[in-house]
């Protein structure tokens, strides 16, 4: 699988979009707020800036870069004000992969100029937003070009499928599985691991030479408490999906052949794993480093006990994985529309009976930077 050319969200605004399902993770990042709000601070107040460099890497194409954005930069606005300074113009950049649907978010920066102009005062000619298209497991920018780096709901994705795993062995090393499992053998969470560990510290790498001494990151990404990778908080969306998969299997609607084949380019790494990469790298400071529990569905639903609770939030659930792997299954599997409804409506039924006896939650890690001096 080629991740930077089939990994991207559904694009447009239509019902399976990212831009209608991702509640979740504009959850993730209203949750995270104060520790931005901290680092946009720092910088504010530490820092007297003609021109402030921002980058929002893995931006997607819905409504929440934008809203990130805007946050910051009311941050730095306020901050500035009360300390008697002007407020610096700001470069903004957002960045995703080749095939992300940056033309959603062009579309929607008229709209996002008039407001910055009519509740802000901030003209277009004080702020000034570029795409920037390629892998952040690797540079995107000038050296020490950018002041503040977000990242939310995109570290957890790997540059590639960890090498090895889509062998042509005869015996599938993941059988059955798309992703780790309590039945993988040790030498896939093996090869887990390694693969995050070496993108991980190549983002560290990369952002280390972009960002200025004294820049700040705040990342926030799916992971787990657990050094256990095979724990239900880090795995089991993918478990049940694998069942959904498997059904359609049982029933000849896809190939056996094509599941064991299949491996999701994603990791959910605990915090001893961020730690040991961000000190062999050696260019930051840990400034905070938290977890926080988010329901499946983002908490829209709390009464999951009725049957229509449990239909609700598995048909929540499944928009919104949806929205984020569809690109990929179509292209590993080449299934239709047909088919790719009746997967997700099973996917659906399987988390609602899921969620109904056990409201397993995800773990958002939430990671606040220094880059040193």
């Amino acid at each position: 699988m080629e991740v930077m050319q089939v990994l991207h969200m559904n694009k447009g605004n239509g019902e399976t979009s990212y831009a209608k399902n991702s509640t979740v993770q504009s959850k993730i990042i209203s949750v995270g707020k104060p520790i931005i709000e901290e680092a946009v601070h720092e910088i504010s107040c530490n820092n007297v800036l003609e021109s402030m460099g921002i980058a929002d890497l893995g931006c997607s194409s819905g409504p929440n870069t934008l809203s990130v954005i805007s946050e910051i930069m009311d941050m730095v606005q306020t901050t500035s004000r009360r300390l008697g300074r002007p407020v610096p113009e700001f470069r903004v950049y957002l960045n995703d992969l080749y095939s992300n649907d940056f033309n959603y978010i062009f579309m929607s920066l008229p709209a996002f100029y008039h407001r910055l102009k009519e509740e802000k005062g901030i003209g277009c000619g004080s702020c000034y937003i570029s795409g920037v298209a390629g892998s952040f497991y690797g540079r995107l920018f000038p050296s020490k070009s950018l002041h503040f780096v977000h990242s939310s709901s995109s570290l957890h994705w790997l540059s590639q499928v960890p090498p090895g795993l889509e062998s042509k062995a005869l015996a599938p090393l993941n059988k059955g599985k798309v992703y780790i499992s309590k039945s993988s053998p040790q030498s896939v969470l093996n090869a887990y691991s390694l693969q995050f560990q070496n993108d991980f510290s190549m983002f560290i790498e990369s952002r280390s030479q972009e960002l200025v001494p004294g820049g700040r990151m705040v990342l926030s990404f799916m992971g787990r408490r657990s050094t256990d990778p095979t724990t239900e908080e880090s795995c089991h969306h993918w478990e049940l999906l694998a069942q959904a998969i498997m059904s359609l299997v049982r029933e000849g609607l896809i190939e056996e052949a094509k599941v064991d084949s299949f491996n999701a380019p994603y990791y959910a790494p605990c915090a001893e794993e961020i730690k040991v990469e961000i000190q062999k790298v050696g260019s930051f400071v840990i400034d905070r480093l938290e977890g926080f529990e988010i329901d499946w569905d983002g908490g829209a639903v709390s009464d999951v006990q009725t049957a229509q609770g449990k239909l609700l939030i598995g048909q929540r659930v499944a928009k919104t994985i949806r929205a984020v792997v569809e690109s990929m299954l179509e292209s590993h599997f080449g299934i239709g529309q047909d088919i790719m409804d009746d997967l997700f409506s099973r996917y659906a039924e399987i988390v609602g009976n899921h969620l109904s006896k056990t409201r397993t939650k995800y773990i958002n890690l939430v990671i606040s930077l220094i880059k040193k001096g």
